[in-house]
């Protein structure tokens, strides 16, 4: 019987999380909310599959609450992390897209505050996911 491993990539996914939180600040910092949000949200969403990696668990799609809420139960987060990543799930389509708001483009809507929300809640994640894999 043919076995195929599937590589063990948690460092890879967890340093380009890392990476991804680092152009947020970067973006912030020039004034681009609306990138600085969604880098959070692929930060945190490659944070919680360097996981899943851990784990040897598959990982798929783009939904953070849905990732985190799959996870096996000794590594589920609390409502609080969970609440911080239904804020991130908002900035997956309308950071990039003119036609995710009625009118007006994706940098019409986001300020640095919103983008100092998005830094804090990926941090949150990256912790947690950093804490469980060790």
């Amino acid at each position: 019987m043919w076995s195929i491993l599937m590589a063990e990539r948690t460092h890879d996914w967890f340093r380009q999380a890392e990476a991804d939180l680092r152009l947020a600040r970067t973006a912030r910092d020039a004034g681009h909310y609306e990138w600085s949000a969604f880098a959070c949200q692929q930060g945190a969403e490659k944070a919680i599959k360097a996981l899943y990696q851990h784990l040897h668990k598959d990982a798929w799609g783009h939904v953070l609450i849905a990732l985190l809420g799959a996870l096996p139960e000794q590594a589920k987060p609390d409502a609080d992390l969970m609440d911080r990543a239904r804020v991130l799930d908002r900035h997956y389509i309308p950071t990039r897209y003119p036609n995710g708001f009625e009118r007006g483009a994706p940098l019409d809507f986001y300020s640095q505050k919103d983008a100092n929300e998005a830094i804090a809640n990926a941090e949150a994640i990256l912790a947690f996911c950093r804490n469980q894999i060790g």
